[in-house]
């Protein structure tokens, strides 16, 4: 695969552009711009300026927004999370040039008529209602907010129904006004169109976007305090999330925590835990493990869900697997073919023009760059069992872990 290009404008703006025969284009605006940066009584003005934006310009309406890219068989959609604010499309490369004009158009020129902003929060509303309905989806959320309590970071992403209805037109355009400007945005272009169009393009239409963010209103969290927790959530099916403190994206423990939680819990049916309480204990139908590393802190996290009867005693097996991992070496076979999977998994993840899109755009607006496949697979390549054990040591004693049980009511 050739590798793709990162190329800085004069102003600050910087574009991933990654040339891949195909018919379809894929392009993504991705600001430094989620839940994190909002004020404390405006949790949740991220997602719904997300929602918003797409309400009118000076120049189009809100349906001749959403139908400029739809009209010609392409998608048009966003997403908001902690760190990052996306606009992204995907379209016939033809529609190219249409598709960089109209999110530009989005991003500079956005009207937010108030009785869209209506609209919207009864949208928001339902989407909010569907969450609560969901104790799966839900007990991710509360769990890292107990684990950053009081710090943005734990700040529902969604917000919340009492916050909701005080957001104004005033406020949607103060955020804009801070964060959408071309040192706080990257834009990642993955399709058979050349850098130079691409460039010359996003000159035209960007040019009346600002070039400098006025404000930065994080904070570096510093106050992690373990937690257990039972709380009556569940309807049918018990679930509980088990984790801690981690290294952030910026840290070069990264890859090995990366791998480590792989082995834990990954996708793959031969994860340990899988094998463990689905195969070897049929205890739970769903288990899995993941690390989210965010700028200066991350976190790691153990899901399962079953029967209210059989769930302490899966999360009493999940506890023994961890620590295992503490006191014991993987062995160099099972080493190297950890290393082999999570190879291969990224191999699939980089299967898809649309995923690879999201992917360097998220990469170079965390880091500032783009790691080459080679690069990559060489961190791999290094990490050792000591360190695997060292890591497992460092974030998995049990005085440092949380627990959050959802049980049925």
């Amino acid at each position: 695969m050739n590798e793709p290009t990162c190329y800085e404008f004069p102003s600050g703006l910087r574009l991933v552009h990654h040339n891949k025969t195909s018919d379809v284009g894929h392009l993504g605006f991705f600001f430094r711009a989620g839940s994190r940066y909002e004020d404390n009584e405006k949790i949740g003005l991220a997602h719904f300026l997300e929602h918003c934006v797409f309400k009118g310009t000076h120049k189009r309406n809100a349906i001749q927004t959403i139908s400029r890219i739809d009209e010609v068989g392409g998608e048009l959609n966003a997403y908001t999370a902690k760190e990052e604010l996306c606009l992204h499309a995907s379209f016939p490369k033809e529609h190219t040039v249409r598709a960089i004009e109209l999110l530009s158009d989005i991003v500079t020129n956005p009207t937010f008529p108030e009785n869209e902003l209506r609209k919207e929060k009864e949208i928001i509303l339902d989407e909010i209602n569907s969450y609560l309905d969901s104790p799966y989806d839900k007990i991710f959320d509360d769990f890292e907010e107990e684990l950053f309590k009081g710090h943005a970071l734990g700040n529902n992403i969604l917000g919340k129904k009492e916050g909701l209805s005080n957001f104004t037109k005033e406020d949607l355009e103060s955020f804009v006004q801070s964060y959408f400007t071309k040192d706080n945005l990257v834009i990642s272009f993955v399709g058979d169109i050349p850098l130079t169009k691409i460039v010359k393009s996003l000159e035209k239409h960007l040019v009346n976007m600002p070039k400098k963010r006025i404000n930065d209103s994080t904070e570096i969290f510093t106050n992690y305090k373990p937690f257990n927790f039972t709380r009556k959530e569940a309807n049918y099916q018990a679930h509980a999330i088990i984790g801690g403190m981690a290294p952030s994206y910026k840290d070069d423990e990264r890859v090995s925590m990366t791998l480590l939680m792989n082995i834990l819990g990954g996708p793959a049916m031969n994860s340990s835990l899988n094998i463990l309480l689905r195969e070897k204990h049929v205890l739970a139908y769903g288990v899995e493990a993941n690390y989210v590393p965010y700028a200066d802190v991350g976190f790691w996290q153990v899901y399962v869900g079953s029967e209210s009867k059989n769930l302490h005693k899966a999360i009493a097996l999940i506890q023994k697997e961890l620590e295992r991992m503490q006191k014991t070496l993987i062995s160099k076979a099972k080493l190297k073919k950890a290393k082999q999977q999570l190879k291969g998994q990224m191999a699939l993840g980089m299967d898809s023009n649309s995923g690879l899109m999201h992917s360097f755009g998220k990469s170079l607006l965390a880091f500032g760059q783009i790691d080459t496949i080679q690069e990559i697979h060489k961190s791999i390549d290094t990490i050792s069992a000591e360190k695997l054990k060292f890591l497992a040591d460092k974030y998995m004693d049990p005085a440092q872990v949380s627990i959050l049980v959802f049980d049925i009511k």
